[in-house]
């Protein structure tokens, strides 16, 4: 199953290493951006791209990328339930969720589906690159925002079940 595929530079050097992309996204000016954005990284290729959930399904089983980009919310099969399928038919797949929902709802569903990360959309564009280094190369990615609202509603949560044990002073 080889993933990566050995590319050249317009002067001919191999990159064999090349970090291939399939980019889905709705709005075509955003996905246009995010592949510029993309491709000035010297070991970034976005393989193919789409502007809804069921056109990203045939592109992953073509290319076999090493990260799919997917928007959460698109028409016809939004991005979660594309991370769904893509997840059940390529189990290994690294995932990284686009959005501008940062509501604990998404960014859980996302990650109990299997997405490697979640990345908000008005990030900046060296966060668009941290994110897609981080998970490619096998790490989890949380947008700050994103990661800042889970802690605070897992401490609310934990707070609420657990009460201090006896004798301990709460600050």
């Amino acid at each position: 199953n080889h993933r990566r595929c050995p590319s050249t530079h317009a002067n001919g050097d191999p990159l064999t290493n090349m970090l291939r992309i399939v980019l889905a996204d709705d709005h075509t000016l955003v996905r246009k951006g995010f592949r510029l954005l993309l491709e000035s990284e010297s070991n970034v290729t976005v393989v193919g791209e789409c502007g809804d959930g069921h056109s990203v399904l045939p592109l992953v089983a073509h290319h076999q990328p090493d990260l799919v980009i997917i928007d959460v919310t698109m028409p016809g099969l939004n991005g979660l339930e594309a991370l769904e399928h893509i997840i059940h038919d390529h189990p290994t797949q690294k995932v990284l969720m686009l959005s501008m929902h940062a509501a604990d709802e998404y960014v859980l569903r996302a990650l109990r589906l299997g997405a490697r990360g979640y990345l908000l959309k008005d990030a900046a564009d060296v966060e668009l690159v941290q994110a897609v280094q981080t998970v490619a190369s096998g790490g989890i990615y949380l947008s700050p925002a994103v990661a800042g609202h889970l802690v605070e509603d897992y401490r609310r949560l934990s707070s609420d079940r657990k009460p201090a044990p006896s004798g301990a002073r709460v600050a």
